[in-house]
């Protein structure tokens, strides 16, 4: 927070000081006047958004939403960094993910501004025999290397260890993680992976390779399975518990077992949450090391991913501006390493200009925006510590339901895991269906004549385990509807809009409309008359007033020129001939899906 120079002028000295009283009167007035009938006490409720496992977002935090000591960075809790001097020396890791040993991407992103490798080690990724092939000309003792490997985790880190001897790597300059994560791999899969072969990893790590951890704690699964951010924790904190178990009973130390272990979280394009998140996570664990005893072993290294359920296939062009978002996100919350997804990733394999977008978003907001320079930001908001606190105890809560069901390998194989994200996922669903939850270029100004972006397949993600959710798959089924109608007969499914009145009486109206048919790849016509414009199905676009003169009669015009459907854009009414009501809140999916059943879009 800004401290004011002591030298004797108070610029606010003439004014009487505003109390929170007099803003929630205030408050109450402004929303009178809007024709919402609240309290001064409650003015505060109705401006609040609610957030995901019952937090709230409130219009204004001060001095009274206090939050504990976030302390100070690099020592414990660790809230605002897990190393003193945070960032501020080299910006953080740059790390890029590959799935393929073909071409040279490694070289052209190492080159480039990344600083570490993110390898997919496996038969539908980089064969272990082919790891030497995808590290052909990396420098081993500058860039670190992070596997990926799922089930083939061991012979794919022995692979990397041979390359660091070969090449003459001093096991103390070998740096990076061997990726042994047999929880999330199960996540991943619903397979069962022993930890058996992990201890000695482990040991070797702990023992011989200083630079090196063997174990990731990977929350992805949870996040893309739709878990919310409390839940991205718990699952996490769970995780690492059981790994901590397993290391100390096969002969580890507390302090060894957290030197072994790396956490990956999703970076969402909400910022501020995600800045939160990563805060609260590094809180959390403290809270872990210190009760296993080993209070300053509890410094967190993250591993921060732009979310994939962000994503979106159309308009995909908007990702950069949710993976901008993202990463500024996770290096304000203070991620030791950030990768940014291509903006294709939802498409296929990512193509050399979409790869340099990604590595260049760290670049320009380490090198240019200068966001490293300063350790943990945030900190000091009010709004940003409340959050936190609220987070980290929300992600707790969660941990010790989950503990209660036995640890996170018996919470997954009982399937309580999967539907607790399920019923998350189910509620935020219903949200992005109502568009109370936009999806820019997608459910809000979708194009229809967008040509779609086309890309190499990608290596198909292994079967079973938790779901894959993503934000736009409900609107993308009913665009691939009307894309097959159009292949079909060649027009896509079309409404015909009803203006009536002037412009200033319907424009806001007819907006809306063509944003919410297009949303499901219908196409709004708005020339000529409903015989010419080849639609089935219609839509009343005006103001109040003229609805109540016109709209019965217009309605039931529309409906001897033989419109199928008659619907009204504003809040449902009594209006003779009118079929259905579309407005802000409905369920634009379902609206959309039924008219398409109507249309014969299948």
């Amino acid at each position: 927070m800004t401290v004011l120079p002591n030298d004797g002028l108070s610029l606010a000295a003439e004014f009487p000081s505003a109390t929170h009283d007099q803003w929630q009167r205030l408050v109450e007035g402004v929303l009178r006047k809007a024709g919402k009938e609240v309290s001064a006490e409650t003015a505060e409720d109705a401006l609040s958004t609610p957030l995901e496992s019952g937090l709230t977002t409130r219009p204004l935090y001060t001095a009274r939403d206090e939050a504990p000591d976030p302390g100070f960075p690099g020592f414990a809790p660790f809230v605002r960094g897990g190393r003193p001097e945070g960032n501020t020396v080299q910006g953080w890791d740059v790390r890029q993910r590959h799935t393929t040993a073909v071409g040279d991407a490694v070289l052209a992103d190492l080159e480039n501004g990344v600083t570490s490798l993110w390898l997919a080690v496996g038969p539908q990724a980089i064969p272990v025999g082919s790891l030497a092939q995808a590290l052909d000309g990396v420098l081993l003792d500058l860039a670190p290397v992070v596997l990926d490997a799922g089930q083939e985790v061991e012979p794919a880190a022995r692979e990397l260890l041979r390359l660091y001897e070969e090449r003459g790597v001093a096991k103390e300059a070998a740096r990076g993680n061997l990726g042994a994560d047999p929880l999330g791999h199960e996540a991943r899969t619903g397979e069962e992976s022993p930890f058996a072969p992990v201890v000695p990893l482990a040991r070797l790590c702990a023992e011989e390779y200083p630079g090196l951890r063997a174990l990731t704690v990977d929350a992805l699964p949870y996040h893309e399975a739709g878990g919310s951010a409390a839940q991205e924790l718990g699952a996490s904190l769970a995780t690492g518990v059981a790994y901590l178990r397993e290391l100390t009973e096969a002969g580890l130390s507390v302090e060894q077992a957290c030197a072994q272990l790396e956490f990956r979280y999703a970076a969402t394009a909400d910022q501020f949450l995600t800045i939160a998140k990563l805060r609260a996570a590094r809180r959390l664990w403290a809270r872990v090391a210190e009760v296993c005893g080993a209070p300053t072993a509890g410094a967190q290294v993250q591993h921060a991913v732009t979310s994939p359920v962000m994503m979106s296939r159309r308009d995909p062009w908007v990702n950069m501006l949710r993976t901008t978002v993202a990463t500024l996100a996770a290096g304000v919350g203070g991620a030791d390493s950030v990768t940014v997804l291509p903006f294709d990733h939802a498409l296929g394999l990512p193509d050399a200009f979409a790869r340099r977008i990604a590595r260049n978003t760290s670049t320009i907001l380490v090198e240019e925006s200068h966001l490293a320079r300063v350790i943990d930001p945030a900190g000091g908001s009010w709004y940003v510590e409340r959050l936190t606190d609220e987070l980290a105890h929300a992600g707790w809560e969660f941990f010790q339901w989950i503990e209660g069901l036995g640890g996170q390998a018996a919470a997954l194989r009982s399937g309580r895991l999967g539907a607790a994200l399920a019923d998350t996922w189910a509620a935020r669903s219903a949200e992005l269906a109502k568009r109370r939850e936009p999806i820019t270029g997608v459910s809000e100004f979708p194009n229809l004549a967008e040509r779609l972006v086309e890309r190499e397949p990608a290596p198909e993600p292994p079967p079973g385990g938790l779901p894959r959710v993503r934000r736009d798959e409900a609107f993308e089924t009913l665009r691939a509807r009307s894309d097959a109608h159009l292949a079909a007969t060649g027009t896509r499914p079309r409404v015909y809009l009803a203006t009536i009145g002037p412009a200033a009486a319907h424009t806001a109206r007819t907006s809306f409309v063509s944003n919410l048919f297009q949303a499901g790849g219908i196409e709004p016509v708005t020339e000529g008359t409903f015989e010419e414009s080849g639609a089935t199905e219609a839509c009343l676009c005006s103001s109040d007033a003229l609805y109540a003169e016109q709209a019965a009669a217009v309605a039931g015009n529309l409906k001897s020129a033989g419109a199928r459907q008659v619907f009204l854009a504003g809040r449902p009414g009594q209006y003779e001939d009118v079929d259905a009501y579309v407005f802000a809140g409905c369920d634009a999916v379902a609206v959309l899906s039924a008219t398409l059943d109507r249309m014969g879009a299948s």
